[in-house]
This record gives C-alpha cells, structure tokens and sequence, in this order.
C-alpha cells in the first residue's frame, strides 16, 4: 500500500477540482489550467477543501499507480497556485546569456550563438549568469530545463558549462605531468 496515495492534498481558496466519470482530473486555479487522467484503480474523494485517493484496484501496480497520480495531482494544484520555477547558472569564460524577445541567446563556448525558443506554458528569464526557467506544469518545467543543461553540460575540472544553482558540481583534482 502507498504511504504517499495516503496522504490528502489540500486543495487552496482560488483553485478548483473537477474529476468527470472518464477520470480526468481538471485543476483551475490563477496561473492557469491543468488536465490529467488518472487510472481507474484510484478512486478521487473531494470533501470541502481537502482531496484523498484511495486505491480500488487489485492489479499489482495499483499500490504504485495510488502513489503516483495522488502526486501528479498534487503538483498540478501546486503550479496553478504557484507555479514552479528552476534556475540555471552559467560559468565559463566568455559565456553569456540575454533575452531576445521571448527567446533565449546564449553564447556558451561555441562557434556561433545558440537560440532556445520558449515552448508553450513556459516562461523564461536571465538575470547576468543565470536563466530562469518558470511554468506551472512541472514536468515541462523539469524537462526544459534539462534540455537547455544539455546544450554544455558542465566539466569536472573548472566547472564550465550549465549546471542546476542547487545542484554540487563535482570537481576534480588538474590533471599533472608530475609521476
């Protein structure tokens, strides 16, 4: 049994939950609206300004399945509520980001700039070496930050190159000639 599926989700004043008989579970809230189906082995209870899960289903992954959508909805509550935001510093010499409209330029050690293009529900920010990244999906905001990670993933030696601001960059000892 799920010890996260057990837990209710507070559902905050200014967001509402509706669950129709197909499942999908629509959170509206100020910063926007989300939709998400959930397995029909998790039964959704909304009393007053508090939601619980309880599993129903008698497959082996229904246990798993009660812990996860109790949670993807509880996300879903938060980012319309609050949003979700991730930050990305750049160190190296010569790196550079700025805003061109909506969109991100960085120079980050290549031969040319690299443009990165907002997708839809995301919002980004620079201020001097870091990008933010902010949206009220968490997922998108997770995966689109790993993809601009991706673009100069961060070396051991000097720590060049994108990284997490929370994340400890592991560095290594310089390399000697010296036996």
């Amino acid at each position: 049994m799920s010890r996260i599926g057990k837990k209710p989700v507070t559902i905050p004043s200014g967001v509402t939950v509706n669950v129709d008989e197909n499942n999908f579970v629509t959170v509206t809230g100020p910063k926007g609206k989300l939709t998400q189906q959930v397995s029909k082995e998790t039964a959704i209870k909304i009393n007053g300004s508090e939601m619980t899960f309880e599993n129903v289903g008698k497959s082996k992954n229904a246990g798993a399945y009660h812990g996860l959508y109790r949670q993807l909805v509880a996300n879903m509550v938060e980012g319309v509520s609050q949003g979700f935001t991730k930050r990305l510093t750049i160190n190296g010499v010569g790196y550079k980001v700025a805003m061109k409209g909506s969109d991100l330029v960085l120079n980050i050690g290549y031969s040319h700039p690299i443009e990165v293009k907002a997708e839809e529900g995301i919002t980004l920010g620079c201020e001097k070496n870091e990008i933010i990244v902010s949206g009220i999906d968490k997922s998108a905001v997770g995966q689109f930050a790993a993809k601009i990670r991706d673009l100069r993933p961060v070396e051991p030696y000097h720590a060049y190159g994108i990284y997490y601001s929370d994340e400890q960059v592991r560095r290594k000892e310089i390399k000697s000639g010296k036996k």
